[in-house]
């Protein structure tokens, strides 16, 4: 696992960038980053702002084994700009197309410049290779239209972490100007998967939120599915068929180690985290009956039921605060979306529209919650936890499995193409506008978008 990004405030540039800056003006006054999270307020996604992303500025080029330093400030402005405009509230220009700048315009750009071009919003920076040859990456943002800078931020890291400074540039910019929390330094665990219709290979997979650094985690040659970050992203937990019998595993990411939780001779569902990562949620068949369970995430102790009504009830995830779970039921008759208390009681249903409801998955804001939707065609939508304010955000054949970024602001599935049964990942923001598919080498299902990196 990477090791933590060290920020480094703004006196940092200040003493970099001083002999520079003093020969085109004093510096501006520093503002004062905040160490919270950002209040979470409403803003309009259907009013894009433009932003430029010009290429980093490399003081003194330098190789490195990621590669030189003048091609990383390139590659950091191509990220930075690829992220912002992902989000769907950014139309961004840069860094291809754009005048290479300036070391003593990071500090001072030419705001008559950028507004001929025109541009709201304007992100500059610098790389630079320090002598324990880390790389030391500056972020500034500015107001084009006020003349003004806005906010500054600094990270030191190995060459090899390049896009995750670079993530952590666009979540900075993003929250800043949104009042929203940040979600691209993040990683997404999924099922990649081969071969013909009839007989798919399915192995765990993960990767960055934008499809970079993709690596397999399983080699499949038994079948994984419906895997999910630990909060604390050292583990994966996912279910695995191993001689047909299901088994529950831990996989230690740093270790290269799996551990398993639970194996029974009984159909096993859907293993999900408790939000302290101390407990893990699943659902088991018996004798005809499917009920929900929860155990200690250590393996150790007996299996607590949580559920007994007749039929099949497939538990879906925890609330934010660890006090309620979303689940599924067709304990009505139909395949409908319930919520009960941690321990199981004063178990209620929340769904009435038309259709059936699957895969229910708590926001972690906790304000929505997802869900597939069945009537006909698969679709993924949201509704509040009692049930109001259903939406629908897709309208495809097959979309399924939802998962949300680590804000609540965008929910990722995958979707089946009609005949073929190739699968591929996508996302999609509340407003239900914004939707694009994530790259990934072979098919993709179940995806899990895991929290924001430390």
């Amino acid at each position: 696992m990477p090791k933590n990004l060290h920020l480094k405030l703004a006196a940092f540039f200040a003493l970099f960038l001083m002999p520079v800056v003093a020969q085109a003006q004093a510096p501006a006054a520093v503002p004062t980053l905040a160490t919270d999270e950002p209040e979470l307020v409403e803003f309009d996604t259907a009013k894009t702002r433009s932003i430029a992303v010009p290429a980093l500025v490399a003081p003194s080029p330098a190789d490195t084994p990621a590669g030189n330093s003048t091609a990383l400030g390139r590659q950091i402005a191509e990220v930075i700009s690829s992220d912002l405009r992902a989000s769907g509230v950014f139309e961004t220009q840069g860094p291809n197309g754009l005048r290479v700048i300036t070391l003593p315009e990071v500090t001072a750009p030419q705001f008559d410049y950028w507004k001929a071009r025109p541009v709201e919003q304007l992100v500059q920076g610098f790389v630079r290779v320090g002598g324990d040859g880390n790389l030391t990456v500056g972020c500034y943002l500015y107001d084009v239209g006020f003349g003004n800078e806005t906010t500054r931020l600094g990270f030191n890291v190995p060459p090899r972490e390049w896009r995750r400074a670079a993530h952590k540039c666009a979540d900075a910019i993003y929250s800043k100007l949104t009042g929203e929390l940040p979600f691209f330094d993040s990683r997404i665990a999924y099922i990649a998967e081969t071969g013909p219709k009839g007989k798919r290979v399915k192995r765990l997979a993960i990767m960055d939120s934008d499809g970079a650094n993709h690596r397999f985690i399983t080699n499949g040659q038994s079948t994984a599915l419906t895997p999910r970050f630990s909060p604390n992203y050292k583990s994966i937990l996912y279910l695995s068929y191993v001689d047909g019998n299901p088994r529950i595993y831990v996989y230690d990411i740093d270790a290269g180690r799996q551990r398993l939780i639970t194996q029974s001779r009984n159909p096993t569902f859907a293993p999900r985290w408790s939000p302290d990562g101390q407990t893990i949620l699943y659902s088991m068949a018996v004798s005809g009956n499917t009920d929900i369970y929860k155990i200690s995430a250590s393996g150790n102790g007996t299996p607590i039921k949580l559920t007994s009504s007749p039929g099949i009830d497939v538990g879906g995830s925890f609330s934010p605060d660890g006090r309620q779970i979303v689940f599924e039921s067709d304990r009505s008759g139909s395949q409908q979306i319930y919520v009960m208390n941690a321990d199981g009681t004063n178990q209620r249903r929340i769904s009435f529209g038309q259709g059936r409801y699957a895969t229910p998955e708590w926001s972690p804001r906790a304000d929505l919650i997802a869900y597939t939707r069945i009537a006909g065609d698969f679709r993924v939508g949201t509704m509040r936890p009692d049930g109001s304010g259903e939406r629908l955000l897709t309208d495809s054949w097959q979309d399924e499995a939802p998962t949300w970024a680590p804000n609540g602001r965008v929910i990722q599935f995958f979707r089946t193409e009609k005949g073929s049964g190739k699968t591929s990942i996508w996302q999609v923001d509340l407003t239900g506008s914004n939707e694009r598919k994530l790259p990934t080498p072979v098919d993709g299902s179940d995806p899990a978008w895991g929290p924001v990196l430390p």
